[in-house]
């Protein structure tokens, strides 16, 4: 895992990695450009393009002189620097870079006032204004000339974070530069990972600084970034005298007459995902879709369930297309009570621990929660923004003792011990009815397979991610029958 920084503890990493390398600021700032140029130039490979470059007169001001001296050095033919002078202050840093870059022949304007901001069109708008110092709104003339910005033609490309975007936090009631891509240092920003950035950024990439990692990984963060080598490292080779016992009895308990589709989702991802034995207790009106679809899944009949033994079952998972109806509690109910194991609940089992918190308490600690965000409002009350729904879900996963998969473009995973880890897979084009129900399938195939519940959750909500994002790469939808058929493979891909 990837330890994520708020701005703070990044500033902490800059000032260790400068002591201890050592390395002159000037120098750490040189290194940061170059990064930022380099990946620029993979991209915007003609020369002769327009750019102009809006710098303020912070560290965030310092790197976009130096990006536009080393764009010039690049042999970029058309470079403007707009300096934001609305204040006497700068950094030495700026200041260094400033007197670097008069050395070029490009040519460098100072803005004294928004108003005067004449609307010139470059191919390229290269923001450089606010980095992630930024602590409070900004003033009237900052808020007049970001509007203006936004208006501006050309692609628009921020370094290491859009000008008035907070690096973790709620957002400021002031105006956000909107960037198509923006390139970021060492680590995405915590705020890039949640919907509130949707509206200021299409694309971001990071790359690498050469900030002290020794040093972020022992920072006190609860925030982690799920990459492939974390799956790579916890996906279990099968050894030759393995057999179906081996990786464990997997029980669905979802469907209704009207949303069997829901409960054969569920039951195939499990079966293709490595479960030894799935059952699914579904009603017996949906057998024949069973045996016609899934002939190696097994049926437990629903009036049967009150009889059965769930000690032989190692992974548990209920509510998808279950129904909120009396017969729906009713075999929730039951289960809650009889089985002391972790469940991982969804869908309509979510909805029905909504409605009833007694029952939502009575759940064994290191259950599994997988709601959307309606869900999640569902389950916990009304949150108007992303970082109240962060707090909530720490809070609720410590005090219940239970897992919070809190599904969206970077899913979160809250832990019982106060982490949070963001998936790094995922595409818009899993934006489909069905997506959450392949989910549950694999987290509690995982978890009969006997890995820990953690382990089951990430690889599980990596994998997912990953099938979808490459799919979505040829498709304009990703259906969930399309990700199911891929998961064994794309499960020897990653362990190969």
């Amino acid at each position: 895992m990837l330890k994520l920084l708020n701005a703070a503890q990044t500033k902490l990493a800059d000032q260790y990695t400068m002591e201890n390398e050592p390395i002159p600021s000037l120098e750490l700032m040189e290194r940061a450009s170059s990064a930022f140029v380099k990946t620029f130039a993979e991209r915007f490979t003609d020369k002769r393009i327009s750019i102009t470059v809006f710098c303020g007169k912070g560290n965030n001001g310092g790197d976009g002189l130096a990006i536009a001296r080393l764009l010039y050095q690049d042999r970029y033919e058309f470079i403007d620097v707009v300096i934001i002078d609305f204040s006497e202050k700068s950094t030495p840093e700026f200041d260094a870079n400033l007197i670097a870059l008069q050395q070029t022949e490009i040519s460098i304007f100072y803005l004294t006032n928004p108003e005067l901001l004449d609307i010139k069109q470059s191919a390229v708008v290269i923001d450089a204004i606010f980095g992630i110092g930024l602590s409070r709104p900004f003033d009237k003339s900052y808020q007049t000339l970001i509007d203006k910005l936004n208006l501006l033609p050309g692609k628009k490309v921020s370094v290491d974070i859009p000008s008035g975007m907070p690096s973790e936090g709620k957002l400021y009631e002031t105006p956000v530069f909107k960037a198509d891509w923006v390139i970021t240092f060492q680590r995405p920003k915590i705020n890039f990972l949640l919907p509130l950035s949707a509206p200021y950024i299409r694309e971001w990439k990071v790359v690498n600084i050469g900030l002290n990692e020794n040093f972020i990984e022992s920072t006190a963060s609860p925030y982690y970034w799920i990459w492939r080598k974390d799956i790579l490292d916890s996906i279990r080779k099968r050894k030759s005298f393995d057999h179906k016992g081996t990786y464990g009895h997997n029980l669905i308990i979802a469907g209704d007459a009207n949303t069997m589709g829901a409960a054969l989702l569920t039951a195939e991802s499990s079966m293709k995902s490595g479960a030894g034995l799935t059952t699914v207790c579904i009603p017996q009106s949906g057998l024949t879709a069973l045996n016609s679809r899934l002939p190696e899944v097994m049926y437990l009949d629903r009036s049967d369930f009150n009889y059965t033994d769930f000690t032989k079952y190692k992974g548990i998972c209920i509510g998808p297309g279950l129904g909120k109806g009396k017969d729906a509690k009713s075999l929730l109910t039951h289960l809650i009570s009889e089985y002391k194991k972790p469940v991982v609940f969804d869908a309509d089992a979510l909805n029905i621990l909504a409605e009833d918190e007694t029952l939502l308490a009575q759940i064994s600690p290191d259950s599994i929660l997988t709601p959307h965000v309606k869900e999640f409002d569902r389950l916990f009350g009304e949150h108007y923004n992303c970082w109240d729904r962060i707090e909530t879900a720490f809070h609720q996963a410590k005090k219940l003792k239970l897992y919070i998969v809190l599904k969206n473009r970077y899913t979160m995973i809250f832990t019982p011990d106060g982490r949070c880890f963001f998936n790094s897979t995922g595409s818009p084009a899993m934006a489909t009815g069905g997506m959450g129900d392949v989910l549950t399938g694999l987290i509690s195939s995982f978890i009969a397979q006997d890995y820990t519940v953690e382990k089951a959750i990430i690889i599980s909500v990596f994998v997912h991610g990953y099938i979808g994002e490459h799919l979505g790469q040829k498709m304009y939808v990703v259906p969930p029958t399309k990700l199911i058929k891929q998961i064994p493979y794309v499960i020897k891909e990653l362990k190969s």
